[in-house]
């Protein structure tokens, strides 16, 4: 069975006109998946009913299925767990946010997940820790965003933003994630600018430098959480691959390339790299670096032992780099109680 939300529109049109239909039968069909949100070829009332049941025999809309949906106490942040004919599952989140001085009107963001699992390993997240299973498809990372937007529709809203933060590292699975990408900006779909999407990676070098090259250009953001090789090869192992030096020159290709500035994602842990020290050290890292810090108390992730830094220290940290002229915000901490936080998403069918 060939998943719909895995093709490309030229793939759609390719796959109709194997079938002997004309070509703007597979504009219908696009129009249907991206904009009417359909489930089922049935529901394509405007295409002959042949086509229809070929469709029906043929190809699926998605693989998905909702096994659990659970809301933070707040109302701002709901968990879907979803569930895979193959038995895996995975987690995806939704995020209501206000206005902001930078964004007019309310945003709503769907962080998506990319792998079943995560090769990474990072000590403090709950993915790394399950190890890794396999990749999604596009269609698979689409159908996360189209089931929260068809939820928002339902409540006269859309989908205004996708972070790939979720399960697992987006540049180990770059063809499928940008398969997805290009699929929810196209402008007769989703339509969602690329400005919209933004791509968080553990570190891996030759996915940025990859970046660089990709239309349409999305944001980066980059888990850094340590200024020094020697920490983040125990915090980040990837580190070991590549190290802080050959990561930043990657960063500044994409922002020569690209005009945008990074996202550095920073969890403070108690004890561990949140020290005045460990401020001074990343604003001399990213001196001239057009950054900006985004600062993350560790959330609490089921056996293990570290901590959230406490308030006053996260706030030292954050001043100190504001001192030395690097931008940086605490983030708004979302979902950690129903476990949809960073760091938090694990896909157990518990």
């Amino acid at each position: 069975m060939v998943d719909l939300l895995s093709l490309s529109r030229l793939d759609v049109e390719r796959l109709v006109g194997e079938w002997g239909a004309p070509r703007y039968r597979a504009d219908q069909i696009w129009h249907w998946l991206y904009r009417r949100l359909a489930q089922s070829p049935q529901e394509m009332a405007n295409l002959p009913a042949a086509l229809r049941g070929r469709l029906a025999e043929e190809t699926t809309i998605g693989s998905l299925e909702p096994l659990r949906r659970v809301a933070s106490e707040d109302g701002l942040t709901s968990k879907v767990l979803l569930g895979m004919p193959d038995g895996a599952a995975i987690e995806a989140v939704l995020m209501h946010y206000g206005a902001t001085d930078d964004e007019a009107g309310e945003r709503h963001t769907v962080c998506a997940s990319s792998q079943v699992g995560c090769p990474i390993g990072c000590a403090f997240c709950a993915t790394g820790q399950q190890g890794w299973t396999r990749d999604l498809t596009t269609g698979e990372i689409s159908a996360q965003v189209l089931h929260f937007e068809r939820e928002l529709w339902a409540q006269g809203a859309h989908v205004t933003n996708v972070v790939f933060m979720g399960m697992g590292e987006p540049l180990l699975n770059r063809e499928a994630v940008w398969g997805a990408i290009g699929n929810l900006n196209d402008p007769d779909g989703l339509a969602l600018g690329a400005r919209r999407f933004t791509v968080s990676t553990a570190g891996i070098v030759p996915g940025i430098l990859a970046m660089v090259e990709e239309t349409p250009s999305v944001g980066l953001a980059v888990s850094l959480h340590a200024p020094e090789d020697a920490l983040r090869d125990e915090l980040v192992p990837v580190n070991r691959r590549y190290p802080l030096e050959t990561l930043l020159d990657a960063c500044e290709r994409y922002i020569s390339a690209t005009g945008r500035r990074v996202t550095m994602e920073y969890a403070l842990i108690d004890g561990v790299n949140d020290s005045e020290r460990h401020a001074r050290r990343t604003a001399a890292l990213l001196a001239g670096l057009l950054c900006h810090v985004n600062l993350i108390p560790l959330n609490p992730t089921e056996g293990c032992p570290l901590r959230p830094s406490p308030p006053e220290r996260v706030a030292t940290f954050r001043d100190v780099l504001r001192r030395s002229g690097i931008p940086a915000t605490v983030r708004l901490r979302r979902g950690v109680d129903v476990q949809a936080g960073c760091g938090q998403l694990c896909g157990a069918r518990r």
